[in-house]
Order: structure tokens, then sequence, then C-alpha cells
């Protein structure tokens, strides 16, 4: 092999890998576009302009959801690039990425308000809990900004408004805010630490906690009365937490 050809073969395997060098780069400016301007741009469309019962989960793929949101009418009339930003939204975040967070965290709305005291419940989100119940075929959910509030919900809704669709016995999950992890966890299985030193919006609160090690051991910390399950909770001891 002549010097001449080495020379082509190397100039070309060097073309080769800065040609993929420039691929992955550019792929990884796409991504980060995407974080940062397209997917806020989608979810910001989806909240405005969309039903919000569209059913990702029965969708093959992309071209099936955008056919559908375009002859469906499930969206206002979007233009081309407000459209392809919900599109991405909804596919590569919405439907896949938001049932992990689900699962993880509490999810707020802007609009919702805390049923017993009135506050926007998404300005708190380190103390939000949830109750979601069934009234016939539907399910509802109410936020709190804290245990103490969803508690005096739980055991006297109509205290706070009309409510009589409300019954304990519909109840399909109640979910909590764990102090350390910030992760949902369901309340019936949560330890509450009740009177410690530290404060939510609404004053004193029982705090919640994924394991009776934790609960124990922020009770040594912050001064804490007593650790409880949820089945010990009283409503008396609740409203006591007010005085």
């Amino acid at each position: 092999m002549t010097i001449k050809k080495i020379i082509i073969i190397i100039l070309l395997l060097l073309f080769h890998f800065s040609f993929l060098y420039a691929e992955n780069s550019t792929m990884a400016i796409s991504k980060k576009i995407k974080i940062k301007k397209i997917y806020p741009m989608g979810k910001k469309i989806f909240a405005k302009r969309c039903k919000q019962d569209i059913n990702l989960a029965k969708y093959t793929d992309i071209d099936e959801l955008t056919e559908d949101i375009k002859n469906k009418e499930l969206c206002k009339s979007l233009r081309k690039k407000q459209f392809q930003a919900l599109s991405l939204y909804l596919w590569e975040v919405k439907r896949f990425g938001d049932a992990k967070k689900v699962e993880e965290k509490i999810i707020l709305k802007e609009d919702e308000k805390c049923p017993v005291c009135g506050m926007f419940t998404y300005k708190y989100p380190r103390w939000a809990t949830q109750i979601f119940y069934k009234d016939n075929a539907n399910e509802y959910h109410h936020s709190f900004d804290g245990v103490k509030d969803m508690m005096k919900f739980y055991f006297d809704a109509n205290a706070f408004g009309d409510y009589s669709h409300f019954q304990k016995k519909f109840i399909t999950k109640m979910l909590v805010t764990d102090y350390y992890s910030q992760k949902a966890i369901d309340a019936r299985d949560a330890y509450f630490v009740i009177g410690s030193d530290v404060y939510g919006p609404m004053g004193d609160e029982l705090i919640p906690f994924d394991s009776e090690a934790k609960a124990k051991n922020f009770y040594m910390d912050h001064r804490g009365i007593k650790v409880i399950k949820f089945s010990d909770i009283l409503e008396d001891e609740v409203y006591k937490l007010d005085e």
C-alpha cells in the first residue's frame, strides 16, 4: 500500500469520526432545547388549550396521537410550532414520564385550593396531601396544604361546604408527602409525629414519614410529643394543634 493511499484512508477515517461527533453534539443540543423550551411550551399549551382527559395509553405511536388531536378536536386551534411542542410533550413527557412522577410525588395544579383553609396548595409542595374517592363511576380528589387539614376534612368534610358526595368508604387512596424524601406515600401506611418544633403552612402539623425509625429520629431531634399511625389519629387531637 502506498503512502498516498494510507493518507487517504486516514483522512476518510478522520472525516467519519468528526461527522459522528458532530451528529452526537447536534443530538445533545436538540435534547437540551426540548427540555428547556419545547417541553415547557407543550405543557402550557396542554393545560390551557386541550381536553385534560386524553387517554395517552391507547396510542401505539405518536402519529396516531397527532391524527386524533387534529381530527377529534382534542385541542383548540394551534399554530404549527404549538402543535409540534404539544405533540412532543404529550408523547415524550406526559405519556412516559408523568407516570413515574405520580408514583413519586404529589402532583398539584395551580388552581387547586385546600377545601379547609382555602389556600392554593401548589405553593406548599413539601406539605401536600391528597384524598381520592369515587362517586358512582367518577373519581375525584382534593388537595390539602398539610396532614392536619386533610384529617379535618376526613373526619367531617361537610363542615367545610357541601361535600355530601364524599364518603370514607369510597376513598380509593390517601397520599401524604414524606418529610425527608418528599415522595408521595400512602397515608394509611405512614407514621406521624405530633407536636414537634417544625411548623407547616398552617402551624403545628402531623408530620409524615415512610418508616417508624425515621419518625422516631425526627421525634427525638425536634421535640415531638409522640409518634402515631394513621389509625391512631383522633379528631380532638387534630384540632388541638390549632390551640
